[in-house]
């Protein structure tokens, strides 16, 4: 094949994640102008193909070339992305959930650097083509699993691609929405003929559309062809059939086809529900949904997204209470708090829900603890030989492939012997082979062991499987019935035409009419001529500006934290980090009684530092007031102390601290042997005997802080400390959420330099930091008293430069953390231990000595907090404070550059 009739050609591939092999030795040519399919079991290598071939992915070995070029040169990834379109694995994957359906679009525009009136222009056809135009104000989170794919391919589509490559576009979508998708892609193949589009897909009855099908296993290529080629190469009369018989002779020996034997009739009835009713608020989920299923069924739920079904089987294990009608379980009303109705019940989530951080055998024996079964260790063992998990025992599930990780769920969902299974969308992305032999699994605690099995799935073959089904729209049951019953209720030629017939029922929808025309935007004979990509783009800056701005807005919780977490803390560290020591409550144990006692101890009792308490009457009183905490000080005056102090001589004073806190015990022996001091010298100046004058008399200034109080000084200090951390918290998760939700994606796959990212992501931070300063300096100058003394403006100029450089630590956290916790931690780290011990928070950072000498001498802490406590308390202005202005601006680009140095363009 020339390289002019190809889109893409790799020749030797292999691709490694630690000891796993996701790609091996694979060559492969995809030819232009073609819809090619790419299917395999899960953890083949279909994901990786399709990421090597966006440019998502790192190449490790080998080459690949897509559009006339080697895809491991930065240049021509750079050169041909506004030629390629990639819709990545996962309902909604790419989208950002709190922005809308406009927003999300105009977001992915102005990546490409579309001008409004081209951005206007494509949204309303994107969206007026896909039936999206009355919702395009919805956040893209409130859209249904169609929807969302939907929105997912019109923001892939608004660049006009050459090459739209689609990672499992319709898993877990409805089958009336992937018929709605194909059309779409067909209208726009029609009008584009010489798109090219390669699709990864586990729907093998999705796969007769294609042009071309690829078939992967354990990392290679075993066959390429037209369906009609591998149904011929086969002697097999359906894809699915075709494709088992293409798998490696290991493989195929291990499958057997699935057979579902009729039911034994069991009058018991295991669930049923009555007028079950859920409302959020004004909304209705689920509106007097009723049904009755027996023991031993196995019971289809099949339903378009976002219908209810969810919601439906919470009600019925009790997760989520009902806000009207009745379920009864095995005859019994259904009780939340009833443990014995619990144990009869397993459930299965719809996303895997276990514990990643365990082993598959952890979380058997966790779950076989939790239902406290007496067999515990038995049981675990043969549920690792009943699923066939004995060879992954001691792995995580996050190593398996989806197939195994489910099977892992299944087990852990009966390890209790449960009467009743609910299962809630078990093989959504799972492959064909480990779908059937998760139903032959179903299919045996069925039929063997009793099992009622609840099963709510969008895979008609499945639905097919089961004894009676339930269609559910819009949060009402449409019809109910065996398969059988349904399809021929309304006359289809099968239960996938049956279902698509009650939806549009439903929805008082007639069939459209194809009239073949697709999006404007793509109503061209021949490919868009694409312009040059700018190396730099503040269009594409500000897109993640915009985006990142409204995504905080709209985060009750990070918002807050922004705008008022820094001042909480400021008004609980500025009294909580007081070094002042007063208010110390006291008692005197006085066995003289004189005038001479108490004169001894009346200052005491006229200090701001003291709190009298009421006297002491022996030894074991002292002891256990001060033991208690009720005094900090206790004076003893042993009897005679008048009389011996008259005669000359030298009595002893106990005085007894408590010493449990060693700082403010310390404090208290100074104030206390200044007011013996002060004491003696009033004695000395009673007696009759004067003095001798002091040959030097020392007077005491404090310039600055004159009362020597901690409020004054420590709320210019806690302001640096807090601006440190707050906005570098904030910014490290909104570039580390990124990666969590894989959304980062779209900074591997468009235009967007690593420069650009980071630039918009950083400057919304920047600004709440700035409006961060404000509060804070607005509170300590009116809320605390502590006045400005200095020049604002240079304040205001060493905040910027300083919010700058702490944002700066939240993006270089980013760039090596891949976890909202690993983030958090990293950046508290990072950030609070050098800001409170090497800035000159706690110590002068002239005292450091070694290594906290020099991080005293870069950090930028240490600079800012000159210059607040220059402003405020020492009047200094900018030319006094230029030294520091000049290290906070020098350290931003050495910041900026070591986080797009650790910022990956490809995953790896």
């Amino acid at each position: 094949m020339s390289a002019e009739s190809c889109v893409a050609r790799l020749d030797g591939v292999s691709l490694h994640y630690r000891a796993t092999t996701a790609l091996d030795d694979v060559t492969l040519t995809l030819p232009a102008g073609c819809l090619v399919g790419v299917v395999g079991p899960d953890g083949v290598g279909k994901s990786s193909l399709l990421a090597l071939l966006a440019g998502a992915r790192r190449l490790q070995q080998g080459r690949v070339e897509v559009l006339g070029g080697d895809m491991a040169a930065s240049a021509h990834r750079r050169a041909i992305c506004r030629r390629i379109a990639y819709l990545p694995q996962g309902l909604g994957r790419n989208l950002y959930p709190s922005l809308s359906i406009a927003e999300n679009l105009a977001f992915f525009a102005r990546l490409f650097d579309l001008d409004a009136a081209e951005r206007a222009r494509r949204i309303g056809e994107l969206t007026a083509a896909t039936g999206l135009a009355p919702f395009v104000d919805r956040p893209a989170g409130q859209l249904s699993g169609g929807m969302k794919q939907k929105l997912g391919l019109c923001c892939a589509l608004i660049h006009d691609p050459d090459l739209l490559i689609l990672d499992e576009p319709t898993t877990g979508v409805d089958p009336l929405s992937r018929v709605q998708f194909w059309a779409l892609i067909d209208r726009i193949r029609t009008q584009r003929p010489g798109m090219s589009v390669i699709v990864a897909t586990a729907y093998l009855e999705e796969a007769a559309r294609f042009d071309r099908l690829v078939a992967m296993a354990a990392g290679r290529v075993l066959a390429t062809g037209s369906p009609r080629e591998w149904l011929a190469r086969t002697a097999t009369i359906s894809l699915e059939a075709a494709f088992v018989a293409l798998l490696p002779e290991a493989t195929r020996q291990r499958h057997r086809p699935l057979v579902v034997p009729p039911r034994r009739p069991n009058p018991e009835v295991a669930i049923e529900a009555r007028d079950l009713t859920r409302r959020f608020g004004d909304f209705t989920a689920v509106d007097r949904v009723s049904f009755r299923i027996e023991r031993g069924e196995i019971f289809g739920f099949l339903g378009s997204n976002g219908c209810g079904k969810t919601t439906t089987m919470k009600m019925l294990t009790g997760l989520l209470p009902a806000s009207g009608g009745e379920t009864r379980l095995f005859g019994r009303p259904l009780d939340a708090g009833d443990l014995a109705t619990r144990r009869r019940v397993g459930y299965m989530a719809q996303g895997f829900s276990l514990y990643g951080e365990l082993t598959v055998r952890q979380n058997l024996v966790l779950h076989a603890r939790l239902f406290q079964l007496a067999d515990g260790e038995t049981r675990v063992a043969a549920m690792l030989i009943r699923f066939d998990l004995e060879a992954v025992a001691e792995r995580l599930p996050g190593e398996l492939p989806l197939g195994v990780r489910q099977r892992l769920s299944l087990a852990v969902a009966v390890i209790h012997r449960p009467d009743l299974l609910i299962l809630d969308e078990p093989t959504s992305g799972v492959d064909p082979l480990a779908r059937d032999a998760f139903w032959t699994l179903l299919i045996e605690l069925s039929r063997e062991d009793g099992v009622t099995i609840f099963i709510a799935t969008h895979f008609m073959n499945e639905a097919q499987r089961c004894d009676r089904l339930s269609l559910m729209h819009a949060g009402r049951v449409l019809a109910s019935g065996s398969p059988r019953e349904l399809v021929e209720a309304c006359h289809a030629d099968n239960l996938e035409a049956a279902f698509i017939a009650y939806l549009r029922e439903a929805e008082e929808l007639a069939p459209a009419p194809d009239t073949g025309r697709a999006p404007a935007a793509f109503a061209a004979d021949t490919a868009p001529a694409h312009a040059r990509t700018p190396r730099f783009s503040p269009r594409r800056l500000l897109a993640y500006t915009r985006r990142e701005t409204r995504e905080l807005i709209r985060d009750p919780l990070r918002a807050t934290l922004a705008l008022v977490g820094s001042v909480v803390l400021m008004v609980i560290m500025a009294y909580g980090i007081s070094m002042d020591v007063e208010d110390l409550r006291y008692a005197v144990l006085d066995r003289d009684r004189t005038t001479t006692s108490q004169a001894y101890t009346l200052p005491l009792s006229g200090s701001r530092y003291f709190i009298e308490q009421p006297p002491l009457a022996s030894d074991t009183e002292l002891e256990a007031r001060l033991r208690s905490g009720e005094l900090s000080l206790a004076i003893e005056i042993p009897p005679g102390f008048g009389r011996d102090l008259k005669r000359g001589d030298v009595p002893e004073i106990g005085v007894w601290i408590d010493g449990s806190m060693p700082m403010r015990a310390d404090t208290i022996k100074g104030y206390v042997l200044g007011l013996h001091a002060d004491y003696l010298r009033r004695l000395a100046a009673d007696s009759q005997e004067a003095p001798p004058p002091a040959p030097v008399d020392i007077a005491l200034r404090y310039r600055y802080n004159p009362d020597v109080k901690s409020l004054p000084a420590m709320a210019p200090a806690v302001i640096p400390l807090l601006l440190m951390l707050i906005p570098a918290m904030l910014t490290a998760l909104g570039v580390v959420r990124e990666k969590e939700l894989g959304s980062i994606v779209n900074l591997y796959v468009t235009p967007v330099t690593r420069l650009e990212f980071l630039l918009g992501k950083q400057l919304p931070y920047i600004a709440f930091g700035m409006l961060n300063m404000l509060m804070l300096v607005a509170l300590a100058r009116w809320g605390f008293g502590v006045p400005i003394t200095g020049s604002l403006p240079a304040l205001m100029l060493g905040g910027l430069l300083y919010v700058t450089c702490a944002t700066g630590m939240g993006l270089a956290m980013s760039a090596i953390t891949r976890s909202q916790i690993a983030a958090i931690l990293a950046t508290a780290i990072a950030t609070l231990v050098p800001a409170v011990q090497f800035s000159g928070f706690m110590h002068p950072v002239a005292a450091l000595q070694g290594i906290g000498a020099l991080v005293g001498a870069v950090y930028p802490t240490s600079h800012f907090l000159t210059i607040t406590r220059g402003v405020f308390s020492k009047a200094l202005g900018l030319p006094d404070l230029i030294p520091d202005v000049l290290a906070l601006a020098a350290a931003i680009p050495v910041l900026i550059t070591l986080s797009v140095v650790g910022l990956r363009k490809q995953e790896r």
